[in-house]
């Protein structure tokens, strides 16, 4: 069929007659009745004079999950399509998913069914098709998506909330929109009649459109968008929220796994490890071999008991809550997208932490979870696993006030406890808002302490400055921690890319580490980059930073000391990665270097199991070359005779820039089978002369002696590859 050229309508040509149908469905008694008010309400619209209808998707844009872009009126004719108008980062958007994937499962394209996923970004970051991408695997979203970053479609069709459905019959032209979430039932009623009505009518084909999922592109990995980490400090373990691969694991301080909890696929059961199962967990709390779970997408908070091996439910119900006051026993209380849960006490005189804290972003609450009887400020005696809001009225605000019912927040997603005078506060990173909050243990007041704007109701008022109070800006924040040492807050600015610091006494915030490019690279604080890191937490000493860095799929550990970022590499005890290899990336062959190729011998290094060793890169470049565009300049590391040196590790990379080489890490195992080994670093460069007439390749070898003993060396300085060529 031919498209209607520029000939399309606003979604407010729908409203008349839509809201006059639902209406009418409020009467209905029967679900005769209503198929059958829906079936008279789409003859009425189809016998329109002229169609509404939608407007061609603009040339260009950028698709997802398609072998090519789709076309509204070459594609989609014979269709009832959904167009789902979403941003990745909105809770609302996310909870509909779930409603999208029962419906492409009850129909499919050949029964005449489609959903497009239209994403029109609230945020800068958004925009970027990576991120997109990372947002579709993270939601294993496997319908076509199309990147309108300009909001073409969303201004033409005047469409004005996240999420907002439309679904159009086989012309192209509009039947009915649906507005916000928790429209499943009425949704389903649409499809099923729309669908029947013109198969009535031949209108219905079955073609098939041609899916090429993205996720099918991707290699294994060990953790797939980890979004939470915290640490044990009394057997210095690392809990880390393996989101993506729905499970969550406890490792060693050197990355070797020791329980591996749920996963590889989403569900909902309690029992023992190997049975139990998660979905897309985030917040994660440990306690006396005890781990409180946030179990996002399964509106759940879980307890796993690592000497019982046992996995619990201790609050929700499993479907999604609206309810906003709570009360109930935590198993009866239904709740809505916990995202973060820390430990509290109620008062100063409790001797161990008798609350979990959980930021509800589902509600835009921040809920309680009485781990024993106690009490909260302003509230009377309450009975040992009562669950029930603590702060925010439930409306998605920036709003703050000395009444914690009256204040408003805006998706809270990360959550750090200061219980310490003069702070005793909860603080919030509150994402929509883009501010980080603070909430007092002593009277539930809600505070501002970065980011944001005065009017509650702008959550548009983000960015990436530097400086105090309102006058800084974030995008996006999902992470903070306290640094009890410091007296400092560290904070995942997400869609910044970047770890920022506040000092809650001053309302400063700067940048720590990230350059802003949403990219891998680790270095010097000042020289490394993240990809929407997610969450964070402070080891016991204070010295080291552990960061989910989530689309990146890595854990980075930040040295407060030395300034640098290495990685945490994660593996089994088997000393094999957890699902699968290295990234195809990392299973390079290395290439043999030239005979010219000058060896250089390094003095040999002290180090102990367990430790890190960075190695710099310092190579310069004939006067007059640059690296050969196009082709990988890359290092490799090689320990020949001492290969357990490297199990775990990440073996090569590529040299993208020669005025920002990477720093190379090399953790020496917990298990050493040798007190002596040479480690070594070939590189590999690929340069041409400036006005491209001549290119060349070089090579070079470091040779790294290591003497390996028990002694405790601390940290050191990055050992530097320089050479001149």
């Amino acid at each position: 069929m031919a498209a209607p050229g520029t000939r399309s309508c606003s979604l407010s040509g729908l409203l008349p007659a839509q809201t006059s149908l639902e209406y009418a469905l409020l009467d209905a008694v029967t679900q005769e009745e209503k198929n059958n008010l829906v079936y008279q309400y789409l003859q009425k619209v189809d016998g329109w004079e002229q169609d509404l209808l939608v407007p061609e998707f603009p040339e260009g844009l950028e698709w997802l999950n398609t072998e090519e872009p789709i076309s509204v009126y070459k594609d989609l004719c014979g269709k009832v399509v959904i167009f789902d108008f979403f941003t990745y980062c909105c809770i609302n958007c996310i909870h509909l998913l779930p409603d999208l994937h029962a419906l492409e499962h009850s129909y499919s394209d050949k029964d005449g069914l489609l959903i497009v996923g239209v994403h029109s970004a609230k945020f800068p970051n958004e925009k970027v098709l990576d991120n997109i991408k990372s947002a579709v695997l993270r939601y294993n979203i496997t319908h076509p998506v199309v990147n309108d970053a300009d909001a073409s479609l969303w201004q033409e069709l005047e469409v004005s909330c996240w999420p907002t459905l439309v679904i159009l019959g086989p012309r192209g032209n509009m039947l009915f929109s649906l507005i916000g979430e928790g429209h499943k039932d009425k949704l389903f009623l649409y499809i099923s009649i729309a669908l029947k009505y013109y198969k009535d009518r031949g209108q219905i084909r079955d073609n098939k459109i041609g899916i090429k999922l993205y996720k099918d592109s991707l290699p294994p990995s060990p953790l797939l968008f980890p979004g939470k980490v915290t640490v044990d400090h009394i057997s210095k373990r690392l809990v880390i929220a393996d989101t993506g691969h729905h499970r969550i694991l406890v490792v060693w301080e050197n990355g070797q796994i020791q329980y591996s909890i749920g996963g590889p696929n989403p569900g909902r059961k309690d029992g023992i490890f190997s049975e139990s199962a998660f979905n897309s967990p985030q917040g994660v709390a440990i306690m006396n071999n005890i781990i409180y779970v946030a179990d996002t997408e399964n509106h759940l908070i879980r307890k796993i008991d690592l000497e019982a091996e046992m996995v619990s439910t201790v609050a929700g119900i499993g479907i999604q809550g609206t309810d906003k006051e709570g009360g109930a026993k935590g198993e009866q209380q239904p709740i809505s997208s916990p995202w973060d849960v820390v430990f509290g006490r109620s008062g100063l005189e409790v001797q161990r932490d008798d609350i979990l804290w959980i930021a509800m972003a589902g509600t835009h609450q921040i809920w309680a979870l009485l781990l024993d009887s106690g009490r909260l400020p302003k509230k009377n005696e309450l009975k040992k696993g009562t669950c029930l809001r603590f702060a925010g009225s439930g409306n998605e605000e920036n709003r703050n006030n000395a009444y914690p019912h009256k204040a408003g927040f805006a998706q809270p997603s990360g959550l750090s406890l200061a219980p310490e005078d003069p702070w005793n506060c909860l603080f919030v990173a509150d994402s929509e808002s883009s501010t980080v909050r603070t909430v007092s243990l002593k009277d539930g007041a809600v505070k501002h302490l970065v980011g944001g704007e005065r009017d509650p109701m702008n959550l548009f008022a983000f960015g990436d400055v530097d400086g105090v109070g309102m006058d800084a800006k974030l995008q996006h924040p999902l992470g903070v921690t306290w640094d009890k040492k410091r007296n400092l807050l560290y904070v995942t600015d997400s869609y910044n890319h970047k770890i920022k610091v506040v000092d809650p006494k001053t309302k400063n915030c700067t940048t720590l580490a990230g350059t802003g490019d949403a990219s891998n690279i680790s270095s010097s604080f000042t020289e490394s980059t993240f990809n929407e890191p997610g969450g964070l937490c402070i080891g016991e000493n204070g010295q080291l930073l552990y960061v989910a860095d989530t689309n990146n799929h890595q854990i980075k550990v930040m040295d407060l000391e030395t300034k640098t970022i290495s990685v945490l590499p994660v593996f089994t005890s088997e000393n094999a990665m957890v699902d699968g290899p290295f990234l195809a990336e990392e299973q390079k062959t290395v290439p043999k270097l030239p005979k010219s190729a000058p060896v250089i011998s390094l003095p040999p290094v002290a180090a102990s199991p367990g430790q890190t060793l960075q190695f710099k890169l310092r190579l310069d470049l004939p006067s007059g070359t640059k690296l050969t565009e196009g082709v990988a300049s890359c290092w490799f590391l090689t320990a020949e005779g001492n290969e357990w040196l490297l199990q775990g590790q990440t073996p090569s990379g590529e040299i993208e820039n020669i005025s920002n080489q990477p720093t190379i890490s090399l953790q020496v195992p917990g298990d050493c089978l040798s007190p002596e080994a040479v480690v070594s670093i070939s590189v590999f460069l690929y340069y041409c002369s400036a006005d491209g007439s001549a290119c060349m390749m070089k090579g070079i070898l470091f040779s790294q002696p290591l003497q390996i003993t028990s002694a405790q060396h601390g940290s050191s300085a990055p050992v530097e590859l320089k050479y001149v060529f």
